[in-house]
């Protein structure tokens, strides 16, 4: 009987084994993951770190390759989403202001001045709305797995330091492609204009454009201080969580365990790379900013009634964004961040 009884476990082993494996033949040998950003960069770095851990925690059976740049849709990183539903991509990393376009939703995360501190940025992606969201993206043809950051935007520029929206009257600032940003600077009185960030760094150091609007980490690995952005002024008007998805069909081809394994691994990627891009910022002597000084760059850091001001002017956006991304969803957002722990 015992006989017998070690036999029936060896078996069950070695048919779950060749289901393995046969499930397995049918994987892809190279899975393409999108990003905007490469591994210089904590966007890109989170990517590699996922692609790194699936790999290892599949034990090869799946292996990913990373397309920075946004290269699988030629640059425009407003197809990004798009292409994942359609499998020209299989997963990404991808951020809630490219994807808004297709996911009205996501613009939340872009209105002016809702965010002011990182746990208000926990509180959303971490809490009931970032659940809601995931809910959303999922029936909106991508299987979410975890959030990432790309960080608080601040404004730079070639001009002058930035304490009041006077300061922006016809500047002309390299925003992404999102009508919301248009409308934020435009009722700041700046001359917003749309280009993709690889047209964005030429066009800043010849002049093209006086300034842009970025996280500090990107400031820093792009060296923005050497196309002539000469001031930054530490605003925080809105931040960039980023998303890790996978496409469904491609998700749908892999085992349950598999699943498990690649959902895990974004969770693990997301909290590392969330620390990578706080790095130097959270600290309480910031020694990223101090880095950036030292490159003789002027950091302009608002009073709270300085940067109320920038509030005031742009509540007339906040509002007309609201009805349009779902005056419930935005509300919930305001509540969730009113009871953060600080």
């Amino acid at each position: 009987m015992k006989r017998f009884s070690t036999f029936k476990v060896v078996l069950v082993a070695i048919t779950i084994a060749f289901a393995t494996v046969a499930a397995a033949q049918d994987y892809k040998p190279e899975y393409k993951m999108s990003l905007v950003l490469g591994t210089a960069f904590p966007w890109g770095k989170g990517g590699e770190i996922w692609a790194d851990l699936v790999r290892e925690r599949t034990n090869g059976r799946i292996n990913i390759k990373l397309y920075p740049g946004t290269s699988l849709v030629q640059g425009d990183q407003t197809r990004e989403f798009s292409a994942i539903r359609q499998g020209i991509i299989d997963m990404a990393i991808g951020s809630t202001i490219n994807w808004s376009p297709q996911v009205k939703e996501l613009n939340l995360f872009s209105m002016p001045f809702l965010m002011p501190d990182y746990p208000a940025i926990d509180a959303l992606t971490q809490g009931e709305v970032g659940k809601q969201l995931f809910s959303i993206l999922d029936k909106a043809g991508v299987v979410p797995l975890a959030w990432g950051e790309n960080g608080f935007r601040e404004v730079t520029n070639s001009k002058q330091a930035i304490r009041k929206p006077e300061d922006l009257k016809g500047m002309k600032i390299r925003v992404v492609g999102s009508p919301l940003f248009l409308d934020t600077f435009t009722a700041l009185g700046a001359n917003p204009t749309q280009m993709s960030w690889a047209d964005a760094q030429p066009a800043l150091a010849s002049g093209a454009v006086d300034g842009q609007e970025n996280p500090m980490a990107i400031f820093t690995a792009a060296k923005l201080h050497n196309v002539g952005q000469k001031h930054i002024t530490m605003w925080g008007y809105v931040a960039d969580p980023l998303i890790f998805v996978v496409n469904k069909e491609i998700w749908s081809s892999w085992t349950e365990a598999d699943r498990a394994i690649v959902k895990q691994a974004a969770l693990d990627a997301g909290k590392q790379e969330i620390a990578i891009a706080r790095t130097g910022l959270v600290e309480a002597d910031k020694p990223l900013l101090k880095q950036i000084e030292g490159l003789g760059v002027t950091i302009s850091h608002l009073t709270p009634q300085e940067r109320e001001v920038f509030v005031a002017a742009t509540r007339p956006v906040f509002d007309k964004w609201k009805e349009q991304i779902g005056s419930g969803l935005v509300t919930s957002a305001e509540s969730s961040i009113a009871a953060r722990k600080k």
